[in-house]
């Protein structure tokens, strides 16, 4: 299983990942940062489903509080999995795999503190804008791993390649895949060029 981890810049539009899915257009799941597709969900399913790729990352219902949604749109351009951030972790079963989706700093915040009754395959961990300081960038990846490890389950994320939190001076991209003994795949850090890991192979190529 193909999946496309991807950093774009911020935008309006989602021009962005239809060239991302032009370049693979044999990905089966596309991992694209919280917050991204700000209101253009519709599109998304239409270029979904043109693709036959399942989109994993995150929306914003603007006129909303919180804003951010997670999302999961299926190959048929369906959405399967539509929650308001800082809600419950909730899990779909999609192409064999059962997934679930950390937005941003849920991961710090509310995380997976319990293991799931059932097995988890992936845990997708899209982030709004880069981390804040190098601090806060080991601190997210140590408490991946930790995740990984008690939930023995793969988690990946990414964040937008540009964007600050709050104003601040710095903003460091970050992305990454974890497996579920702690190991990492790859730990992206201030460079944000596409990734394409083989989820079963657990190899990645850039």
């Amino acid at each position: 299983m193909k999946i496309v981890l991807i950093q774009p810049k911020l935008e309006k539009t989602i021009g962005q990942i239809a060239d991302e899915m032009h370049n693979h257009p044999d990905a089966d799941i596309l991992v694209f940062p919280e917050g991204y597709l700000n209101e253009n969900v519709e599109e998304a399913c239409s270029l979904a489903k043109r693709y036959r790729t399942i989109f994993i990352g995150g929306y914003r219902r603007l006129q909303e509080r919180p804003k951010d949604r997670a999302l999961i749109i299926n190959r048929a351009g369906e959405i399967v999995l539509d929650r308001v951030k800082y809600s419950e972790t909730v899990f779909v079963r999609e192409e064999g795999l059962t997934v679930g989706i950390l937005l941003c700093d849920e991961l710090i915040k509310m995380g997976l503190s319990v293991r799931q009754e059932r097995e988890i395959d992936l845990i997708v961990h899209p982030i709004g804008v880069g981390m804040y300081s190098e601090e806060q960038f080991e601190e997210w990846i140590r408490e991946a791993r930790r995740i990984a490890v008690s939930q023995q389950v793969m988690i990946i994320g990414a964040s937008h390649a540009d964007g600050s939190f709050r104003g601040s001076d710095v903003s460091i991209p970050i992305a990454y895949a974890i497996d579920k003994e702690g190991e990492a795949l790859f730990i992206a850090k201030n460079d944000v060029r596409t990734r394409i890991l083989d989820f079963r192979a657990k190899s990645v190529t850039v």
